[in-house]
């Protein structure tokens, strides 16, 4: 079973830095994409950075310039560094990965438990 474990959220004060990772860990044949969603409360979940296998990387325009993702393929790992943290930024954050088990088994889709990050003002 493939299982994606986030760590490193908690609370921190605006303008300050967090540094999340996420590990793939149990049996799979490949990774593909992993990327960083986040879900503030009442709102709907939505993306914040991927990573191709490749290492092209995307993150988008709200945290541009903030947030950085990094990834390990030897140590199937992505990470996202935080930095100049705002109250906005408050959300648990979702480790995200699409996963091919076997060599001929499809690609899926899979999600780690998420993350709390919280940011006071």
């Amino acid at each position: 079973q493939v299982q994606l474990v986030e760590s490193g959220g908690g609370l921190v004060q605006a303008g300050g830095s967090l540094r999340l990772s996420c590990a793939a860990s149990g049996s799979f044949f490949r990774l593909n994409a992993m990327g960083w969603y986040r879900q503030a409360a009442g709102k709907q979940r939505e993306l914040v950075a991927t990573s191709t296998s490749s290492g092209d990387t995307n993150v988008v325009d709200f945290v541009k310039g903030r947030f950085t993702i990094s990834r390990d393929n030897v140590k199937n790992t992505v990470a996202l560094q935080m930095n100049s943290l705002r109250p906005e930024d408050t959300a648990i954050y979702y480790c995200n990965a699409d996963v091919k088990v076997h060599e001929l088994s499809p690609w899926m889709n899979y999600w780690g438990k998420g993350t709390l990050v919280t940011v006071s003002s």
